[in-house]
């Protein structure tokens, strides 16, 4: 049941990674307004979204339902500085940690898909509809990040 989800994750972190690394460290860098997104900042918010969602892929695993609370997405980017991180390491670390997830996903067991997945007060979901938001998610903002440098 998840083996598709995670082939799909892997394509879309290996297409991107050559994207990613044509970008120059310093356009990645630059800031189009103090309060919006670098595009570094955007690749660490995706690093920030894998950590968190492999916790919850883990963890629904684990149980018959799962209530984890939601992250502060503007204050995670702001505290780990990821302005400050050369580009080249970030671009490893969030492609290594998709693999990662890939194989976690394909790990997940038939019957944990339907567990019950509360993320801070929003309705709750499937772990299956859990995994196919994050692969919308990281498909969002690689989106944003190629619209970003076209401008």
């Amino acid at each position: 049941m998840f083996e598709s989800p995670a082939d799909e994750l892997i394509r879309v972190v290996d297409q991107s990674a050559p994207e990613l690394r044509a970008i120059d460290g310093a356009r990645a860098g630059s800031k189009p307004k103090p309060d919006v997104w670098s595009v570094k900042e955007i690749l660490g918010h995706l690093i920030d979204s894998a950590s968190n969602n492999h916790q919850r892929f883990v963890r629904a695993q684990l149980s018959a339902e799962l209530t984890i609370p939601d992250y502060e997405q503007n204050r995670w980017v702001s505290s780990q500085d990821y302005q400050s991180r050369p580009w080249g390491e970030l671009i490893d670390l969030w492609v290594h940690y998709n693999h990662h997830l890939a194989h976690v996903i394909r790990r997940i067991p038939d019957a944990a898909a339907g567990v019950p997945c509360r993320l801070g007060k929003n309705e709750p979901i499937t772990l299956t509809a859990l995994v196919q938001h994050y692969l919308g998610h990281v498909r969002h903002h690689l989106e944003q990040i190629e619209q970003r440098l076209a401008s």
